[in-house]
């Protein structure tokens, strides 16, 4: 393995780790304030922008992990003790 793949494979192990770190913060309890959501945004996106020069293919599934983070998750509505969607 020459230099350059040693470098490549160090960097998609950071990425993979720091991908890790990101979505343990982007638990729903950690993410309740518009400061803290923008903060979650902001990393996904930097990540995403790492991860595309990756051959990586953990990388590649979890920048799509990281971006599900930020769709606003559903919650179920009842009226008069029915289920609404």
């Amino acid at each position: 393995m020459n230099r350059l793949q040693t470098i490549d494979v160090a960097l998609d192990e950071m990425l993979v780790n720091l991908a890790a770190i990101v979505l343990r913060l982007s638990k729903p309890e950690l993410t309740r304030t518009p400061e803290a959501r923008r903060a979650l945004a902001q990393s996904v996106h930097q990540y995403a922008i790492c991860a595309k020069r990756s051959d990586d293919p953990r990388v590649h599934e979890l920048k799509s992990q990281l971006e599900e983070t930020l769709k606003p998750s559903l919650r179920v509505v009842a009226r008069n003790g029915e289920k609404v969607s």
